[in-house]
């Protein structure tokens, strides 16, 4: 499955569909702060995930990296696309950004608000230039 620079309009609204799913499914008892990310692999499957707090904050997990790890737990399919889903349209953090780094630095992402707004496209190396990755370990 080639997405090319954007995500078709039909894939892009099941994304979205499934991400503000995902975000109702999200434990966050401290911040209040519900999120909710969806991504699809280059196979074409759609994998959800939510953040998951936790009352040692450390240990608390986000939507994206959520949705990765049930992904990569499932399939070893590359990872095209992501919706997050933000009370405002927020970026993923740094965390998730290495993390999603690590399937596909050219990633498309797209960061939408809880009323499924669109509020920003870009891709990964835009928001994680030079980053580290498998290649910095092949030195």
């Amino acid at each position: 499955m080639n997405l090319g620079n954007h995500l078709p309009e039909d894939t892009y609204q099941a994304l979205t569909e499934a991400a503000l799913e995902a975000r109702g499914q999200a434990y966050a008892p401290y911040s209040n702060y519900y999120v909710g990310a969806a991504l699809i692999t280059e196979n074409g499957d759609i994998y959800r995930g939510c953040n998951i707090e936790n009352a040692s904050y450390g240990l608390t997990n986000c939507a994206e990296r959520t949705a990765v790890f049930t992904a990569i737990a499932d399939t070893k399919s590359k990872i095209h696309a992501l919706v997050l889903v933000t009370k405002g349209g927020g970026m993923p953090c740094g965390a998730c950004r290495q993390v999603l780094n690590e399937f596909n630095p050219q990633m498309l992402i797209y960061c939408v608000d809880v009323d499924g707004q669109l509020k920003h496209q870009t891709t990964l190396d835009t928001l994680l230039p030079k980053a580290f990755g498998p290649h910095s370990l092949e030195a």
